[in-house]
């Protein structure tokens, strides 16, 4: 019969054979115990020739049980076949099981089989019936316990399939969003806006100081943005980012006068570390967007703090009266999916959003 290998054999062999030497100690432990305590044991009762043999057979017999009805079990789990698949190998398993209890009776059991209930009350061995009711039971047991570790085995492989499709799953997106990306930036030539911006910083200088300073603003903005935030295997400088986004709070500054209540705190020695680009940006742009810029009780905070490697980031705002603008969600699923992707289980994004207030927070350790 062709057996999918799910569980190898010398892995369920080597199991096996630590179970069976656990047990030894076990037992020998508490023999030399006893034998302190009783005179008449001795280590000659410990270990016979004829248990040394039967435990060898035993741990053979049911290595290659366990090879057979484990994997037989397991691919019928995995592949949710019906009730009626699982009954070959069950019935299979409980005969094996049984006629290996029954030779090894023929073999190491020199009393004779009787037939009388009689027999018994007078302290004989046990009838046909009952010695083939205890080895149902104990094939019944085996077999329980070859289906127990095949389904759980089948529940964990199948949590692991699905983290990995879901990863993948990221990956593709965060590919597609990648080119995308690419096609609209390779739609704009950064040299020359760059030089084009320049040309306006130089002609708006004579007229309007705070003018020429938001054109040079927005050109380190547009400069960085299109430069991928001068990305290395997935990593920008965190130095880079806070520049970003302070550049970013100046241009609404001007475009508002100064009057906003913006906050940006940091904390910490940021040089040399790196970050995923773009993630703190996104969420800063989000609470420019919805938050209420000018309330002078609530500012706008954004902190960033960094202690080794532990990274904390932490925005608040209070949300801004009168209609809400629409916001679709996707630059915030985007974050998560980066962050799960680059980070995994070390990073930790949370959002609170009421009624009146909307805050993050950003925990990554090691950064």
């Amino acid at each position: 019969m062709s057996i999918n290998k799910r569980f190898s054999f010398r892995r369920i062999f080597g199991v096996l054979a630590l179970i069976y030497l656990a047990i030894t100690l076990i037992v020998a432990g508490v023999f030399i115990v006893l034998s302190t305590k009783n005179n008449e044991l001795s280590s000659e009762n410990l270990i016979t020739e004829k248990e040394f043999l039967d435990q060898g057979i035993s741990l053979v017999f049911n290595a290659f049980f366990f090879y057979f009805t484990l994997n037989a079990f397991y691919w019928r789990i995995a592949n949710r076949e019906k009730a009626a698949k699982f009954l070959k190998p069950v019935g299979l398993g409980v005969l094996a099981q049984c006629a290996y209890h029954y030779l090894l009776f023929l073999l190491f059991n020199d009393d004779n089989v009787i037939l009388s209930v009689d027999d018994v009350e007078r302290g004989d061995p046990l009838p046909v019936g009952m010695m083939a009711a205890s080895y149902l039971m104990i094939a019944t047991f085996y077999v329980s316990i070859s289906f127990l570790v095949a389904y759980l085995t089948s529940l964990r492989d199948a949590r692991k399939q699905n983290q990995v499709l879901k990863q993948q799953k990221i990956q593709l997106e965060l590919e597609n969003a990648q080119a995308n990306y690419k096609f609209l930036k390779s739609q704009i030539n950064p040299h020359f806006l760059h030089n084009t911006l320049s040309f306006f910083y130089a002609r708006s200088l004579p007229h309007s100081a705070e003018l020429s300073e938001g054109i040079l603003t927005l050109s380190a903005i547009m400069r960085y943005a299109l430069s991928e935030g001068n990305a290395k295997e997935g990593r920008a400088s965190l130095k880079d980012e806070v520049e970003h986004l302070q550049n970013v709070i100046r241009i609404n500054q001007l475009r508002f006068n100064n009057k906003l209540n913006v906050q940006l705190q940091v904390e910490g020695n940021i040089n040399g570390a790196r970050i995923v680009p773009f993630v703190l940006i996104t969420l800063v742009e989000n609470a420019l967007k919805h938050g209420d810029l000018k309330s002078a009780e609530c500012p706008v905070v954004f902190s960033i703090h960094l202690h080794g490697k532990k990274f904390y980031f932490y925005s608040h705002n209070k949300k801004k009266a009168g209609a809400k603008e629409h916001s679709t969600g996707i630059g915030l699923d985007n974050i998560k999916k980066r962050l799960t992707l680059a980070y995994g289980n070390k990073c930790l994004l949370q959002v609170k959003d009421s009624a009146e207030y909307y805050t993050t927070e950003l925990t990554i350790d090691p950064l």
